[in-house]
């Protein structure tokens, strides 16, 4: 018998870090695609995972990887003439939503996804280095270059750290 929480348990307690992960990396559409995905894979490999792993990083990383995936994709993709505004996101999200994820769109890779994960994740900068590969120290500095630059380029931002 397994000490680890049923499936839908998992989803509903780490599906929000997971979706924050996704729409930092990617745009709303993609972010929801790569949530499910994230979630499908994990569904096929979470009975093989020992009960006592870190559940939320190995999510993240499922997510991490996913994003790259659809990041590679769009690359590959002729890119089109105008982009067409996605209406719903954009009701959802007020202007300073709208300003800081592009601010943290124009973040060197490393940047965005440390700021990422370790303020809107909420994750430790250890658990940053298993996702990302490197160290702790590296993750750190990357977080804190992100940040750095989030305040020169977007006024008044000050995040936070959101604890799930």
């Amino acid at each position: 018998m397994s000490d680890k929480q049923p499936f839908d348990a998992v989803v509903a307690r780490h599906g929000p870090t997971v979706l924050r992960v996704c729409r930092a990396l990617l745009s709303a559409a993609d972010a929801d695609d790569a949530w499910s995905e994230t979630f499908l894979s994990a569904m096929k490999a979470y009975p093989d995972l020992p009960a006592d792993a870190n559940v939320e990083a190995w999510l993240v990383t499922i997510a991490h990887r996913k994003a790259l995936d659809v990041i590679r994709a769009t690359a590959r993709r002729p890119s089109p003439v105008a982009d067409i505004a996605d209406s719903p996101a954009q009701e959802r999200a007020d202007a300073r939503d709208l300003d800081l994820a592009d601010a943290l769109s124009r973040l060197p890779d490393k940047q965005r996804h440390a700021v990422t994960y370790h303020y809107l994740a909420g994750f430790p900068y250890d658990t940053i280095a298993e996702v990302l590969g490197g160290t702790a120290a590296a993750a750190r500095r990357a977080a804190a270059d992100g940040i750095a630059n989030l305040r020169r380029s977007y006024r008044g931002a000050t995040p936070t750290k959101e604890h799930a």
